[in-house]
């Protein structure tokens, strides 16, 4: 019988030659061994081609001499079936080289990059190029351990067509550096690349691109970045970062990115054609401009909801004088013919301060389109905006602006294109919104060999599993749980755990019927999430009448390890009660490099509680750094908590993130936060959140809130809340906030309950009109 994968590794290294040419050798490789024998051999038109199957710990260096019409190329045997895993990576270095094909998941690269182009400073790759190749969650496991996955050098590369998804460690996702001068003015094309979605890192460092650093801002890098699909880049507000000059920006689509393309540092840049889609979603921006001769044309904002540096579109102050690496005054720039459909914020001379209080000079905005069927007045203005032109801008019908001239009405209609996209129609409208052809689409970018489809799995979405009440049942549910399950306890049942749950998929648990489960522990926890955990508990009641006297207690903790998958929990309709066998018995603990999208605390009851409920305060590095984006604690009763109800915290100054986000409406805080081993001193302690919405709650006979208030604009609204017999809102730090009808009346209870009696003078006064306190169904 023929061996056929021997008779095509024969194949292909048959020298093809003719009288006039030189041979070109197509070689199959099976180890890294074998790779590093061939590659010094390697000559202009060789190919060199991986092997079916998974490199482990394969560390492969690329180099060579090609010529334009003889590349040197690196590809696979058969593309989605060569993965290079573990502690992996590949160094280019030399000219007229191609990679095709590979894959890098499961794992991490052992140095600072994944892809780099270059070996070291002093050898480059150059008119070399990276295509369909994928890196897919290929992070480590340390979440502030910083490392980027394409780092691009030397000059004339293109990377373009690759599938790169799923960063979720410290470090910028592709850069281009410039840090010699043999990658300056390097004319590299970016194009056609999918990025998939990098959720929200919670600090400084999560840019999916940039090109150049503080350091070589006026550096020209005459880099080209077209038609590219960034698909829910969340990492933090920029998700571009220009930090040099002379680039451009065309045909690439952003899709529900929180965040902005951000021209940070360096002059001439050029943002053309683009497409800006926010669905509505949170935080969800378009273009911020800094520094000088910048232009922006011909860009379409759809549906974006993100404020000051994270609007549809932000023109910021700068700093007088100012070096490279802080703030340009925006200077001889150019903004016209963009689109704003049901776009919520446009900030000009945003981030006016005492340092930053140069307003933009000598720049126009001309002929642009606003549309908002929701909000009368888009525009923000911080400071004077006597050095911008105003000319030839369309308003909707129903918009206003305090800007003087530059803007008319007209009414307008949309009509939706072939891409689906609200095209607005008017008689005033002289040159016609379109979409260029060339833009992105997540079909034509990335690789069609490599599936795009989220492998998130939601909460609640997959199958119920019946649990048996005993020892140790709801630990080997758990244990053999799916992602997405529902363990369903049987109501009015006892459980017991003597060993802590691990939740380590997205995992519900929740009572049978309107009767609680009763879930008692012997171990420091309950329930431990871990990388890639999330935990949904509803209709539950814990009772500490088990639990031993260790430090360190509480009901829920995330792992003492650093975890790299940002984890959901929701607390609905559950009651905590008798954690004292220790003075410190939390309801969550959280550790150093965890972070939370969501904590969601709502009509649940604590009762008799010696700690915290929730100590979210483990990032004390203060670089901007901090524990949950949103947190939500709505329509609870918090009675006898010796601690305090919350403690959220993010020190520094870095303007990088715009969280946490925190909203507290309709609790009653009864007997919180006098404990002597309470070390805050108060029932809500706030370091540095950005947004606060603290609304209708009574605090009684309660510690109060302080509040410090760090980064610059943060929104703070501390409305219709009864403070009686207890300390009231303490605010530091200079910045403003707002306090209306904080009232300090005896809330008169109805008996053995929280709920208002018909005498309360707190009846129908929150801001929906309902009673101060919870509402009926608590």
């Amino acid at each position: 019988m023929i061996n056929f994968r021997l008779l095509y590794t024969l194949i292909l290294v048959i020298t093809v030659c003719s009288c006039n040419s030189t041979p070109q050798v197509k070689s199959l490789v099976h180890t890294v061994d074998e790779f590093n024998a061939l590659v010094p051999k390697l000559q202009p038109g060789d190919s060199i081609v991986l092997a079916n199957g998974v490199w482990q710990n394969a560390e492969l260096l690329f180099e060579g001499k090609g010529s334009a019409d003889k590349p040197i190329k690196l590809t696979v045997e058969e593309k989605g079936k060569v993965t290079l895993e573990g502690a992996s990576n590949l160094q280019l270095a030399g000219e007229y080289l191609i990679v095709e094909g590979l894959v890098f998941k499961n794992g991490h690269t052992p140095t600072n990059a994944v892809i780099s182009f270059r070996k070291s400073k002093s050898e480059l790759a150059n008119n070399s190029r990276l295509t369909e190749c994928v890196i897919d969650n290929y992070n480590n496991p340390e979440r502030q351990v910083q490392d980027y996955w394409i780092t691009i050098y030397g000059k004339n590369n293109r990377i373009d067509h690759n599938h790169i998804v799923g960063k979720k460690n410290l470090g910028v996702t592709m850069i281009v550096g410039l840090d010699t001068k043999e990658s300056i003015a390097n004319n590299h094309v970016i194009d056609h690349n999918y990025f998939g979605p990098r959720p929200t890192y919670g600090n400084n460092g999560g840019e999916t691109l940039r090109i150049g650093t503080s350091h070589n801002a006026l550096e020209n890098s005459n880099t080209l970045v077209e038609s590219n699909y960034f698909d829910r880049c969340n990492g933090e507000h920029e998700i571009i970062s220009n930090k040099s000059c002379q680039n451009t920006f065309k045909y690439n689509t952003f899709f529900e990115c929180t965040g902005t393309l951000t021209m940070r540092h360096g002059n001439e840049t050029m943002v053309d054609g683009n497409v800006f889609i926010g669905n509505g979603k949170p935080s969800t921006g378009g273009v911020r401009v800094i520094n000088e001769k910048q232009t922006v044309i011909n860009n379409y904002h759809v549906g974006l909801t993100g404020y000051r540096f994270r609007g549809a579109f932000v023109m910021m102050n700068g700093v007088p004088n100012s070096p490279p690496n802080r703030y340009v005054p925006v200077i001889d720039s150019k903004v016209s013919n963009n689109t704003f459909i049901n776009c919520d914020h446009i900030q000009l001379c945003a981030g006016s301060d005492a340092e930053r209080s140069q307003a933009p000079r000598t720049s126009e905005i001309s002929e642009n389109i606003f549309y908002n069927d929701h909000k009368k007045n888009l525009f923000t203005v911080y400071d004077d905006i006597s050095g911008i032109s105003f000319k030839n801008n369309i308003l909707g019908e129903n918009l206003e602006t305090d800007i003087s001239e530059g803007f008319e009405n007209s009414e307008i209609k949309l009509e939706k294109n072939e891409q689906g996209l609200l095209i607005p129609k008017s008689d005033k409208i002289k040159n016609e919104v379109s979409i260029s052809p060339k833009i992105a689409t997540k079909e034509n970018t990335g690789v069609a060999w490599y599936s795009k489809a989220d492998s998130f799995v939601a909460l609640n979405s997959g199958k119920v599993i019946k649990v048996e009440p005993g020892i140790n049942t709801i630990y080997e549910a758990s244990k053999d749980s799916k992602p997405g399950d529902i363990l369903e306890l049987t109501s009015g049942q006892t459980y017991l755990l003597t060993k802590a749950a691990e939740v380590k998929h997205p995992l519900t648990i929740k009572s049978s019927s309107q009767e609680k489960a009763v879930i008692l522990f012997e171990r420091m926890m309950a329930f431990e999430i871990l990388n890639g955990g999330s935990l949904s508990l509803n209709n539950l009641k814990f009772d500490g009448a088990s639990s031993p006297d260790y430090a360190g207690n509480s009901v829920i903790s995330t792992s003492k390890k650093s975890m790299t998958e940002n984890y959901k929990l929701f607390i609905e309709n559950c009651e905590f009660e008798n954690f004292t066998v220790n003075h410190s018995f939390d309801v969550l603990r959280v550790a150093k490099g965890t972070f939370a999208d969501t904590i969601s605390i709502q009509n649940s009851k604590f009762k008799n509680i010696t700690g915290h409920i929730a100590a979210l305060d483990t990032e004390t590095d203060d670089i901007g750094a901090y524990n949950v984006e949103y947190f939500i604690m709505k329509n609870n009763i918090l009675t006898d908590v010796q601690g305090a109800a919350l403690r959220l915290y993010r020190g520094g100054k870095d303007e990088s993130t715009f969280g946490p986000f925190l909203e507290i409406d309709h609790n009653v805080f009864d007997n919180v936060g006098h404990g002597s081993k309470n070390k805050y001193g108060t029932a809500i302690s706030l370091y540095g959140v950005q947004v606060n919405d603290i609304e209708n709650n009574i605090f009684n006979n309660s510690k109060g809130i302080t509040m410090h208030l760090v980064v610059g604009e943060p929104i703070v609204n501390v409305v219709n809340n009864n403070f009686y017999k207890s300390n009231e809102l303490v605010v530091t730090g200079d910045e403003k906030y707002n306090v209306e009808n904080n009232w300090s009346v005896d809330p008169i209870f109805k008996p053995e309950s929280f709920m208002l009696s018909d005498a309360s003078p707190l009846k129908g006064k929150a801001t929906d009109k309902k009673d101060l306190g919870i509402i009926s169904g608590n």
